[in-house]
């Protein structure tokens, strides 16, 4: 039973190499005492180009390596968020602080286990998650988002002390490779992780593919309806091709090295780098095999994420951009143009650098922006691309946090379809990174399953269907498996209509979306109708916003006769405050 998989041991982030592909480690639930703030921390950090900073960084012997950190990013705002018993800080230097999640402690009580679902700290006389609500021993790791978050796991103490038996190849049975829908997964993506021991563990864990595997399994979906893709690790030539060769070279290195640091939120381990081209193979290969027909169209469950990654960095917790590789794959397989769209609550500032001056690779990005003060504060909706190619890269950048299913699907609705029908695509690749989920204790929005699923539909109807949706980001196990899942049912040709976006958009929602059009109108005049339509609606909106306050104000000044009685002293007070406070509106 696949479900017997799913629970592993602590320690198998350690085991050989020489695991066996496209099966997950029998043993024991990990443990996996992480924790998370439930805010994000908008900072103002800038991308940075660079090789290894090996801060702390140690050997296979455990002793101190050699070499120097380079400057790192500016500190960003803290905010406590844990009954003040954090304050929120990295363990290294202020001017080194690249990270949003990582506290330094009090001297006030210390939290005796992390919810593996939100990773949030809790005491020990809780037992359900302060944050998520999860029970403290919660079994998604063993039967996905169907367990329950309320109650306990009932094979918990069976798993904890009977490992699960599981032979090689065991995600081959009851697949057939008829299916129309390719995955690709290898299990010794889990054995990058963060390996030194801090204060708050890193929310990019190997749980978050355990958890995906476990609702997969649980619904018959894979093994059983998808097929799985033999894994390769990508050649050297092949990231040449989007990555420097300092860069290359760099996360390499970080295979002789017991723990290193890209950037003090990005981490590697003696398995990182071989992680990273399991995770590039697979995409570069799902890319060619949808393409060329075998496949109708695919799913990555691939780790680490890498829209980050640009020419010559590693940050984000990114290594190698899987995006741009699959965008090169699929072209060297004969696609003309190629379409990506990332989803991802931060924008892919990587895959914009990559491609940037490039009209054969449309990129366009949803993501929380807020003036350039949420990470990496790139993504401005006047980022449009250079050297000719202007148009080719669109940002729609979101002005605050908690944006739903319904902003989403307006901005695809006015933005995102028009321009992609415009540019017709022959592939079309989704960077589906699922911070951006309702839940997620970094992106603090507010998509649903049921709004990703809408947009997986609404995209399947280009490149006549030849999708490959590649995982990013997602920091919530449930809200990452229960999307994942909604989104390669949608694959499978599984979607039922919903009312995600019969609300329509808030009112940043379509400032944003007003924002984007009036920009790329001038590049893509499919969009002018839309804009002037939209314009129209929001003088009308603009004009019945003033009216409502008018009103009200007119309520609060009293009757008109007071103005010639002998309250005339006190309607012009409360006039003048009134006519203050109505003119800061």
């Amino acid at each position: 039973m696949l479900a017997e998989i799913i629970h592993m041991n602590s320690e198998c982030n350690m085991v050989s190499e020489a695991v066996p592909v496209n099966r997950l480690t029998s043993g024991k639930v990990e443990n996996s005492n992480l924790h998370l703030i439930d805010e994000p921390l908008c900072q103002d950090e800038e991308a940075r180009n660079g090789t290894l900073e090996f801060n702390g960084t140690v050997n296979h012997n455990g002793e101190p390596c050699g070499g120097e950190s380079e400057p790192g990013f500016p500190s960003g705002t803290t905010e406590d968020n844990i009954n003040d018993f954090y304050d929120y800080d990295t363990i290294f230097n202020e001017d080194e602080d690249d990270s949003d999640w990582e506290p330094l402690k009090r001297h006030m009580e210390i939290p005796n286990w992390f919810c593996i679902n939100c990773t949030m700290a809790n005491l020990d006389d809780v037992v359900h998650c302060d944050n998520c609500g999860e029970h403290k021993r919660s079994g998604i790791l063993r039967n996905g988002f169907f367990a329950s978050p309320f109650f306990e796991d009932a094979h918990s103490c069976i798993a904890e002390s009977e490992p699960a038996g599981v032979e090689a190849g065991i995600f081959l049975r009851n697949s057939s490779s008829s299916c129309s829908t390719a995955v690709g997964f290898d299990e010794r993506m889990l054995l990058h992780s963060e390996v030194m021991a801090k204060q708050h563990p890193h929310p990019e864990r190997p749980d978050r593919l355990r958890a995906i595997a476990a609702s997969l399994a649980a619904a018959g979906i894979f093994p059983g309806r998808c097929y799985p893709l033999p894994s390769r690790e990508i050649t050297k030539q092949e990231l040449l091709m989007v990555h420097s060769s300092k860069h290359v070279d760099s996360v390499e290195l970080t295979s002789d090295l017991f723990s290193s640091y890209f950037t003090p939120d990005t981490y590697a381990n003696e398995h990182s780098a071989q992680a990273a081209r399991i995770a590039a193979g697979l995409c570069a290969d799902l890319a060619s095999e949808i393409f060329s027909g075998r496949a109708k169209n695919g799913f990555a469950l691939v780790r680490p994420p890498g829209h980050h990654a640009g020419v010559r960095q590693s940050m984000g917790f990114c290594l190698h951009n899987n995006a741009a590789i699959a965008a090169l794959a699929a072209q060297a397989a004969g696609a003309k143009k190629v379409l990506i769209i990332d989803w991802d609550v931060h924008h892919g500032n990587g895959t914009q650098e990559i491609y940037d001056g490039n009209k054969s690779v449309l990129y366009v990005s949803l993501h929380r922006h807020e003036g350039g003060k949420f990470y990496p504060s790139t993504g401005a909706a006047w980022e449009v691309g250079s050297d000719g190619a202007e148009g080719y890269c669109v940002n729609i950048p979101w002005s605050r946090g908690g944006v739903g299913d319904d902003d989403y699907v307006f901005a695809f609705e006015k933005v995102v379809l028009p321009i992609a029908s415009a540019f017709a695509p022959d592939f079309t690749i989704i960077s589906a990174g699922f911070d951006a989920a309702r839940g997620d204790p970094l992106g603090c929005c507010d998509v649903t399953p049921d709004g990703y699923a809408q947009m997986t539909h609404m995209l399947n109807g280009l490149s006549d269907g030849k999708l490959l949706v590649i995982l990013e980001g997602g920091y919530n196990l449930r809200s990452i498996s229960s999307s994942a899942t909604a989104v390669i049912k949608v694959l499978l040709g599984e979607h039922t209509q919903t009312e995600v976006g019969k609300k329509g958009p808030t009112k940043s929602g379509l400032q944003t979306v007003l924002e984007v059009l009036q920009i790329q109108k001038n590049y893509w005049p499919t969009l002018q109708l839309s804009y002037e339509e939209l314009e129209l609606q929001w003088k009308l909106f603009s004009i019945q916003r003033k009216k409502k306050q008018l009103k009200r104000r007119r309520r609060m000044l009293g009757p008109i006769f007071w103005k010639w009685g002998r309250k005339s002293a006190l309607y012009r007070l409360i006039n003048s405050q009134f006519s203050l406070k109505f003119r800061r509106l």
